[in-house]
């Protein structure tokens, strides 16, 4: 059997069969052994004339799969038919194998001429598979034919049971070896999607430096499936040295195959939660460590559970930062995701001109597509510029942060300067915990070192003010080991200059204004972060805000001075006396007009200082006070809906002709006034605070299906988007996977990664069953799943 095992290909039909019969298109050996003529001796001449067809016989065989084929007995007539001499009562069970032609009057033996090439002397020559056996005197040829237990004839008729055997045909090992192939390689495949599963939550690199065989560390994924495969026997049977045919599924493309799957399933699970909404999309740029320009995006919108959701859906790298281009990358993203402009309600963007741009900006662009996609500035991105414009106008707070940033790159030059500074920091806390200035505790008087401000970093500054008047003292003393012991003239020169500059009344005193103020606006920057931020609040919060500020300025002069005052009397630092002339070093200023001390610092800067910052903030929060702004407030659910109005209501709904027509606004009017009946009286709606406390409650009661156009509204303005907390965070996550040591990451191989590494939450959902079979459907595959 194994001879011809080897032989599956079938070659074309023969001629002489097709005059019987057309066999194109067949290949069972039961339809070719039915086509061939039904005497034995025209058969086996036939057969014999052609011998591909015996082969052909024999290979149809193997190729017949489940179909059991039936065994062919030549035609004999009934005994006692003069014209033969054959008599079946000779055998008191006839042989299945035997079969008689009338014409020659002879039997012959089919299964032992199929496999004519294992006969021997034994069988009887070629009588029974050649001219054929008629010599019935000795009939006890027949069971010599037949032979002992291991005879050709019994090997003969082996094989042909076992070709009518399913068990035992090829097809059959075939399918037993390729499901032990699939179950071996599912496993395997697994045993990866686990690895890259692990890597990917916790952001780190998959491939190592050296991962050669004699490497002692092959990588983070590689050492990971070795891991694995140590602790589990079964997956240690099918992988790494173990897999089949060097199939080891571990390989750099395998590995970005399998994460683009997952980021691509994830991104799958985000649109279709994201379903028929409408969204607001937030964008925001930033600049890598490898200094490409990338767009991050997200989308905002409302769940069927009434939740505010912002989701990240990906990372573009642009080339050019214009508003065209940009616009060109959101349109290829909406176009690859599916997602209609036509659903789009709100834009966020962080306040650029090429973006908010009235006219040419990216604001404008889409709104000329979906003209209801309003812009919402983010409002903590306003708070941040309004701090930045402060800074840039006032030269007195301008001048403060110039030094706070030499002081920063003096100290934090070197390691050994950090490590002074750390040391003589250690000492000061020890010193003030001996003398009950510090309370020891946990978290507290934790080592730290000077922060380093940036612009756009939220809270950056006031982290910053707050090290340098925590550490203050150990700075001065590392100032005074560099202006000593300085390498350079340079450097002995500059930590003189620090010294004097951070030594005086001036530096303290604006160094303790900006602490407060910052202190105020930057509880206002962390609330404006949430996710979850309605406008509404985030309104109150601005406001609350801006009376914090007049109230320092009414009432915040004498408490700031006193701890002035006591700072620097404890780091021996002169206070001028507040009913003294105040003396400019300026030269312009000799020819203006005397002033005291308390004039100058109380109104000069004091005032000015928190004058401007209040005029900032009510420029940058404009938008707060227009109509649709304005409108969305009615909507706010706090002390039993006091806010609600109706004909606000129906103008904010007029705000968006595509979600409302004539007939629904007529309906919303009636819709109205039966729901503000219904939540003030109803115990569930009574304790609500927030726009999104009141959509999760609707969802919760389905009042959503009863008042489905209130619903709408209050989904529109969950929509709007107040905050780009979310893209603020992407950007923090691609400093973390695209580090200095990854910096050739390709753009998507991170975006693949980001996208799993932010939304992890969602990529948990998601089976490794989905996995696999995105990743086999990719690109043909050597394995079948």
């Amino acid at each position: 059997m194994e001879r011809f095992f080897k032989k599956i290909s079938v070659p074309p039909p023969s001629p002489i069969i097709e005059k019987n019969n057309d066999t194109r298109g067949h290949d069972s050996a039961e339809f070719i052994l039915s086509n061939l003529p039904s005497d034995p001796g025209k058969r086996i001449r036939i057969l014999d004339y052609n011998p591909n067809i015996r082969d052909q016989v024999r290979r149809a065989y193997v190729l017949a799969g489940p179909q059991q084929p039936k065994t062919h007995n030549f035609p004999y007539k009934k005994y006692g038919d003069t014209q033969r001499r054959f008599n079946p009562a000779w055998f008191d069970d006839f042989p299945t194998w035997l079969e008689y032609s009338v014409e020659k009057d002879a039997a012959f033996c089919l299964c032992c001429y199929l496999f004519k090439p294992n006969i021997g002397e034994q069988a009887g020559g070629d009588f029974f598979v050649g001219e054929g056996f008629s010599n019935w005197k000795k009939k006890e040829r027949l069971l010599t034919h037949i032979g002992g237990v291991n005879s050709a004839h019994n090997q003969a008729w082996s094989n042909f049971e076992a070709l009518r055997s399913q068990k035992q045909h090829i097809q059959s090992f075939f399918s037993k070896t390729h499901d032990e192939a699939r179950i071996q390689y599912r496993a395997r495949l697994n045993a990866s999607i686990d690895c890259c599963r692990f890597l990917l939550r916790q952001g780190l690199a998959f491939r190592g430096n050296d991962e050669s065989e004699h490497s002692s560390n092959h990588g983070n994924f590689l050492e990971l499936l070795q891991f694995i495969a140590d602790h589990n026997e079964d997956v240690k049977a099918v992988t790494l040295k173990n897999a089949p045919e060097n199939h080891k599924l571990t390989s750099p493309d395998i590995q970005k195959d399998i994460v683009n799957a997952c980021a691509t399933e994830t991104i799958k699970a985000i649109i279709e939660d994201v379903g028929t909404s409408l969204f607001s999309i937030l964008i925001d740029e930033s600049r890598d460590v490898s200094t490409k320009e990338q767009m991050a995006i997200v989308l905002r919108y409302v769940d069927k559970n009434g939740h505010v959701v912002e989701r990240f859906i990906g990372i573009e790298h642009v080339t050019s930062t214009a508003a065209l281009s940009l616009k060109e990358t959101i349109d290829g993203v909406f176009s690859r995701h599916k997602l209609s402009m036509s659903r789009l309600r709100g834009q966020g963007y962080d306040g650029a001109s090429n973006m908010q741009g009235e006219f040419n900006g990216l604001k404008a662009l889409i709104m000329k597509e979906s003209g209801c996609a309003y812009y919402i500035h983010c409002f903590a991105h306003q708070l941040q510029l309004a701090l930045v414009a402060v800074a840039k106008k006032n030269i007195q707070i301008e001048s403060l942060f110039s030094i706070v940033t030499i002081l920063v790159n003096v100290v934090g030059a070197s390691s050994k300067r950090c490590d002074l500074l750390r040391e003589k920091q250690s000492i000061a806390v020890i010193e003030a915990l001996n003398s009950g200035e510090f309370t020891s505790g946990k978290g507290k008087n934790q080592e730290t070192t000077l922060k380093r401000a940036g612009e756009t970093r939220w809270g950056s500054h006031l982290g910053t003010l707050v090290s340098i008047m925590t550490m203050f003292s150990s700075i001065l003393d590392v100032l005074e080991v560099i202006a000593d012991d300085g390498v350079s003239s340079q450097q002995r020169c500059e930590a003189n200059n620090l010294l004097d500059s951070m030594q005086s009344f001036d530096f303290v005193f604006n160094l303790h204004l900006m602490k407060d103020i910052l202190g105020i606006t930057n509880e206002l920057s962390q609330a404006l972060q949430r996710k979850d931020q309605d406008i509404v609040n985030a309104m109150k919060l601005v406001g609350v805000c801006k009376q914090r500020l007049e109230i320092m300025r009414k009432n915040g002069w004498d408490s700031l001075l006193n701890e002035v005052s006591e700072f620097c009397l404890k780091h021996d630092i002169d206070v001028p006396n507040m009913d003294d002339m105040f003396l400019s070093r300026r030269r312009g200023q000799r020819k203006a007009k005397a002033v005291t001390n308390m004039h100058h610092y109380c109104v000069g800067i004091f005032y000015v200082v928190l004058d401007w910052q209040l005029q900032e903030l009510n420029n940058r929060f404009n938008e707060t006070n227009t109509e649709l702004l304005l409108c969305l407030a009615c909507l706010c659910p706090a002390d039993s809906f006091s806010a609600f109005d109706s004909q606000k209501l129906l103008r904010l709904a007029q705000f968006y002709p595509k979600d409302f027509s004539m007939n629904e606004l007529v309906i919303l009017k009636i819709q109205l006034e039966t729901y503000i009946v219904d939540m003030r009286s109803s115990i569930e709606f009574s304790g609500l605070k927030e726009i999104g406390d009141l959509a999760k409650k609707m969802v919760q009661c389905k009042k959503h299906k009863v008042y489905s156009l209130v619903y709408l509204l209050v989904t529109l303005a969950l929509t709007l988007p107040v905050a780009t907390a979310t893209v603020e965070r992407a950007f923090s996550a691609m400093k973390i996977l695209k580090n200095r040591l990854r910096n050739r990451m390709g753009d998507q191989w991170m975006n693949d990664n980001m996208v799993i590494f932010i939304e992890r939450e969602i990529f948990d959902g998601i089976g490794n069953d989905v996995v696999m079979q995105r990743f086999q459907n990719m690109k043909t595959r050597r394995g079948i799943l």
